[in-house]
């Protein structure tokens, strides 16, 4: 429906709401809230144009954000006068059934690298235990690593207080921001086992640092190979650092990702 009226007399056409006038002694709006559960219906026109709006983007309309949720596209409705009452259900229910949905998206990068094939799936091989067509040995182990920076480092004002009979945990609201660290991790993909460390930043040094504190381990240092999956970022790139980290740790046999495919590395 578009507003109520203050008549009794329905009109003999549908309302904004989807509710079909009668002659009955009733409002418009009669049907909803009557009886739980029961889904009220709208007019194909309302439906088209609640999507018309999810297509919008948010600044057409003065509204800072970069896009709207589901209550606020059915806040957005009611504040232009598409309906006078929806809820952010019903508004999910109509866009998650569309067959085409141009609200939404997600990121993607399409492959540039000419040899992505070729190092995506030598890089795959290894995750299940083979190189260059062969089973690896039990002295050969597979490490991926990658970091992560500007982590925002955060100190709670209050030491949290453990939960206890009748009295759940209690966790301090403000905090202290400690500014940023860089996180760096290395995973064993068999056998299942991280390292990692913060650090002020990243770099090649901070890189170094985790190799070492992998390969200064056993079953590491010892091994037969030790094959490191690594991206292109700036501290462990190319055939320099190739030659950098064997010149350290001779066993070790750098694997870079092809370029834009950095999800093939589970850190």
């Amino acid at each position: 429906m578009m507003r109520l009226r203050t008549s009794l007399t329905c009109l003999a056409r549908s309302s904004r709401s989807g509710e079909s006038a009668s002659s009955r002694s009733a409002l418009p709006a009669s049907k909803i809230g009557q009886g739980g559960g029961v889904r009220p219906s709208f007019p194909p026109l309302v439906e088209v144009e609640v999507k018309a709006l999810a297509c919008d983007l948010p600044r057409k309309s003065g509204v800072p954000l970069s896009r709207y949720s589901s209550n606020e596209i059915a806040s957005e409705a009611v504040r232009r006068g598409i309906v006078a009452q929806i809820s952010g259900a019903t508004v999910w229910r109509w866009l998650s059934e569309d067959a085409i949905r141009p609200w939404h998206h997600r990121s993607w990068i399409f492959p540039r690298a000419p040899d992505f094939q070729e190092k995506a799936e030598r890089v795959l091989d290894l995750y299940q235990g083979i190189w260059e067509g062969r089973l690896l040995g039990p002295d050969e182990y597979v490490i991926s690593a990658d970091e992560k920076t500007s982590i925002q480092a955060r100190s709670r004002k209050h030491a949290i207080i453990p939960p206890g009979p009748g009295q759940s945990m209690r966790v301090e609201h403000e905090y202290e921001r400690k500014g940023a660290l860089a996180y760096l991790a290395a995973l064993d993909v068999r056998r299942a086992k991280v390292f990692g460390r913060c650090e002020a930043t990243s770099g090649i040094e901070p890189f170094d640092r985790l190799v070492e504190q992998v390969m200064s381990q056993e079953p590491y240092h010892s091994a037969k190979r030790v094959f490191l999956i690594i991206d292109n970022g700036s501290s462990h790139r190319g055939e320099r650092c190739v030659r950098r980290l064997q010149k350290a740790w001779p066993n070790v046999v750098p694997v870079h990702l092809p370029v834009h495919a950095s999800w093939l590395n589970p850190p």
